[in-house]
C-alpha cells in the first residue's frame, strides 16, 4: 500500500480526533499485536506506536519542531501506563512534556502515535523521515521495528 502523508493543511481537522485520543481519563495501555512487519508495540486501541530517532532517551524532541505533536501526537497517559500481554512493565514509564503532560515511554523511547492511522496495527508509516528523523515501530524489547 503506497503511504501518503497529511499535508499541514489538513491537520486541523484532524487534530480535534488526535487531541480526543490523547487526553483520555485513565492509564494508557501498551499492547503487543501480530502485523504484517512483525510483532509490534500497540495503544490501547490497537493503533501503532511509533518512536521518532530525532527523540534522545526518554527526551521528546518532536515538541520542538512546528508541527511534529499535531502530526505525531505523544501516547499520553493519566497515571501508571499498564502493560498488555507480552509488554514488559518493566520497559514502561513516562516523561513529563509541555503542559505537565505525562508521555508514555518505552525503554527510555517517548511514544507516538500518526494522525494517518485510522486503524488498528496499519504499519504504513513505518520508516517514514520527517520532522528531521524517522518513525518506526517497536518491538517487546525496544528496539526499533522497520
Amino acid at each position: 500500500m503506497k503511504r501518503r502523508l497529511i499535508p499541514a493543511v489538513g491537520l486541523a481537522a484532524l487534530l480535534l480526533a488526535a487531541t480526543a485520543v490523547a487526553a483520555s481519563p485513565r492509564p494508557a495501555t501498551i499492547k503487543l499485536a501480530k502485523t504484517g512487519v512483525g510483532p509490534l508495540l500497540t495503544n490501547g486501541s490497537g493503533r501503532t506506536v511509533y518512536m521518532f530517532t530525532k527523540d534522545g532517551r526518554n527526551k521528546n524532541r518532536c515538541g520542538r519542531v512546528s508541527g511534529c505533536e499535531l502530526t505525531w501526537p505523544p501516547v499520553i497517559t493519566n497515571g501508571r501506563p499498564t502493560a498488555g500481554p507480552g509488554v514488559k512493565a518493566s520497559l514502561l514509564s513516562t516523561i513529563t512534556i509541555s503542559g505537565g503532560r505525562h508521555q508514555v515511554t518505552y525503554a527510555g523511547h517517548p511514544l507516538y502515535t500518526y494522525v494517518g492511522d485510522f486503524g488498528p496495527r496499519q504499519t504504513d508509516y513505518i520508516g517514514t523521515p520527517q520532522f528531521g528523523g524517522t518513525w518506526y515501530g517497536v518491538n517487546a524489547t525496544g528496539g526499533k521495528v522497520t
